[in-house]
């Protein structure tokens, strides 16, 4: 919500309650059952004019919505028009003169006539604010080019077939004057000479060299300096230019604010006055005064032989000489008291509609391209001929290896869906099945009856050997009982191999007979099953911690996947919505940027005798204020940014004083600094 909005809905809402006020006691024409017939029809008539007054009024309210509280200057002069429709019986005979028309009817035109022209005074604050807040942009960009040469340079061949078109047209208007003036236009003078065309061109051309050199020794002085100074001087007169339109429109702006109806609806009663009469007749003053206040504010605005520091007086001459600004209904015995008529002030504000805002809007519209930043075919001709020039050659390149192009876009487009499903997909799937127990999923080193079986191989050929061996199992060396047995396989499930061992001792004295016996190779077979075992055992160890870990190992495989991913689709954002990515991070400078604007436009502000702002400050303050609004209005909370609309409020309102000003705005400071800065 702008600061316009806020000051047409409040402007509205004061003349929605001075007329209830007001026709508290007026009504309708009331029609008995008794009346003639003509009277019925006068009555028909009537009440048709009234229903077509309502909707007009309603059509002209604003809305609660943003987009439809402004309407456009069409759709308020096609209102408006409700009060030049006539009943049927008038159309024929004179109008009904004022001191006739029933009350009712009449303040409903006078609403109506008020409710358009506080739409009109805030479209003329919103063309002259939005004018004033584009002029700083075009200030901005000249204070880049001016930052440093490299700039100015890059402004200088932007803007060099404009110089060089305008010098070829001073020459040619030159040699164009000097020929005339000397012996008429090129074929008479050849035809009387009875000279050739190629005599003609050599004397034409003759002149255009004695032009040239002649407009060099005048520019002799100029030579004197470097292009890029020279560049530096004419960027530096553009922005002395800008600065006072941008202040001309400042003033304008404060004098609105300051004379119209916006400070009428703040300060007093608003645009109520004591008394039943006065308080019917204040207000429509008030909207006669802020018409003819917008016609004057609006001629004088782009006036460039108007000084800035006469701007203000200008408006007085023009506004005090004008009737309708001087009618005050509120003195019956002044002269001039008939003329404040809704009518008037209809027909008023249909010619700030028709001629005051267009003509505003195409003499700053003007004044802007004069001065202001260059259009975009200028700024960006160079990179659009580059690529037109080669886009040629690059069409050329993309042609001749098409088939390779293709092929690389296919394997970028495989690339990145083998990565999404082998780096993301299937570890998240594998993550998700170990939080689900999913024995599908479980992390192992070996497999689960690997250990098992190589055990009870080990146990099976220990006891065959004790059984082949007795003497080295037992001390008795008789044949092996069945306790005994079992007393073995108790002792190999935990690793001992002793009758193993004892056979494999008493063979090493004896390698070769051991061998030939095969009890030798057969220890050290049932020893290498023996390591084997250990071996696994181990690795079991191993695979149940990996087991016991399997939940951080399934994260650490899916953590390269989910970072490269985060990271290529940040970057991606980024670099495609680089600008909208980057803005959210200005908004906050740029509204301590608009902040300390506002400060100095304070502390450097000269005081009136009353202790107030100029209404060329107050301008300026507005725009300020306005930029920082609409920055806070994305960056605030809904309920902080409603109170920060009434800290700005009370920020620009002129009347209080410049130190109650200096005050809201280090309020503003210190009450808002988590989201300025």
């Amino acid at each position: 919500m702008s600061f316009v909005l806020d000051q047409v809905r409040r402007i509205d809402a004061q003349l929605d309650r001075v007329q209830l006020s007001s026709t508290s006691s007026a009504a309708p024409l009331d029609v008995s059952a008794s009346s003639s017939p003509s009277t019925l029809r006068d009555s028909f008539r009537h009440s048709t004019r009234i229903l077509s007054l309502q909707a007009a009024i309603h059509a002209l309210s604003p809305g609660v919505s943003d987009r439809r509280a402004l309407l456009s200057s069409y759709q308020i002069q096609y209102y408006l028009s409700a009060l030049s429709a006539q009943p049927e019986a008038s159309q024929s005979t004179q109008a009904t003169p004022p001191a006739e028309k029933d009350v009712f009817e009449t303040e409903l035109e006078w609403l109506l006539a008020s409710k358009a022209t506080t739409l009109v005074y805030g479209l003329a604050i919103e063309i002259i604010l939005n004018s004033t807040v584009k002029i700083a942009d075009d200030l901005w960009y000249w204070d880049e080019v001016l930052s440093s040469q490299r700039y100015t340079a890059l402004y200088s061949a932007q803007v060099s077939p404009l110089r060089l078109w305008d010098w070829g047209s001073k020459i040619w208007d030159d040699v164009r004057a000097r020929a005339a003036g000397d012996r008429g236009d090129f074929a008479s003078a050849g035809r009387e000479a009875g000279n050739s065309v190629r005599q003609s061109w050599r004397e034409f051309y003759g002149l255009v060299r004695q032009v040239v050199r002649e407009r060099s020794v005048q520019e002799l002085h100029t030579q004197i300096l470097s292009p890029v100074t020279r560049i530096r001087n004419e960027v530096r007169e553009k922005q002395k230019a800008l600065r006072r339109i941008r202040l001309r429109n400042a003033n304008a702006l404060g004098v609105l604010i300051g004379e119209g109806l916006a400070n009428e609806s703040v300060h007093g009663d608003g645009l109520a006055s004591p008394g039943e009469r006065d308080g019917r007749e204040k207000w429509k003053s008030a909207v006669a005064r802020t018409v003819v206040l917008m016609e004057a504010v609006l001629a004088k605005a782009n006036d460039v032989e108007t000084p800035v520091e006469q701007f203000d007086t200008a408006i007085a001459h023009l506004t005090e000489d004008d009737p309708l600004y001087a009618a005050d209904s509120e003195d019956p015995d002044r002269s001039d008291a008939g003329s404040l008529r809704p009518e008037i002030v209809a027909e008023r504000l249909s010619r700030v509609l028709t001629l005051a805002l267009p003509q505003y809007d195409v003499s700053t519209k003007a004044l802007v391209r004069q001065h202001g930043k260059p259009s975009r075919i200028i700024r960006y001709w160079i990179p659009v001929t580059v690529g037109i020039l080669s886009s040629s050659t690059v069409l050329r390149i993309l042609v001749n290896r098409q088939a390779e192009v293709v092929q690389w876009i296919q394997d970028l487009g495989a690339t990145i869906i083998d990565f999404w499903r082998n780096w993301v997909v299937e570890p998240t799937r594998k993550v998700i099945g170990t939080i689900r127990h999913d024995e599908g999923s479980e992390v192992s080193i070996m497999s689960k009856r690997s250990l098992q079986g190589d055990r009870d191989s080990l146990e099976r050929m220990v006891v065959d050997f004790a059984i082949a061996n007795p003497a080295d199992a037992t001390d008795s060396g008789g044949k092996l009982t069945d306790v005994e047995i079992a007393d073995i396989r108790a002792k190999v499930r935990e690793g001992d191999l002793t009758p193993v061992l004892r056979a494999y001792e008493k063979d090493l004295s004896s390698p070769f007979m051991g061998t030939v016996r095969g009890n030798l190779i057969r220890a050290l077979l049932i020893q290498v099953q023996k390591t084997k075992v250990d071996i696994e055992i181990a690795m079991g160890g191993i695979d149940a911690l990996l087991k016991s870990q399997e939940l951080v190992f399934g994260f650490v495989g899916l953590t390269p996947g989910i970072l490269v991913t985060y990271f290529v689709t940040r970057s991606l954002r980024n670099s495609l919505s680089e600008k909208r990515g980057s803005k959210a991070a200005k908004k906050q400078g740029k509204m301590l940027r608009q902040l300390r604007n506002i400060d100095r436009i304070l502390v450097d502000s000269a005081p009136t005798d009353f202790g107030e702002l100029h209404y060329k400050d107050q301008g300026l303050l507005l725009c300020e204020v306005h930029v920082l609004r609409l920055a806070a209005e994305k960056v605030m909370p809904t309920q902080i940014f409603r109170e920060f609309g009434e800290e700005t409020e009370e920020l620009c309102d002129v009347r209080t004083g410049i130190e109650k000003q200096k005050k809201v705005a280090e309020r503003i400071r210190w009450a808002y600094g988590r989201w300025l800065a």
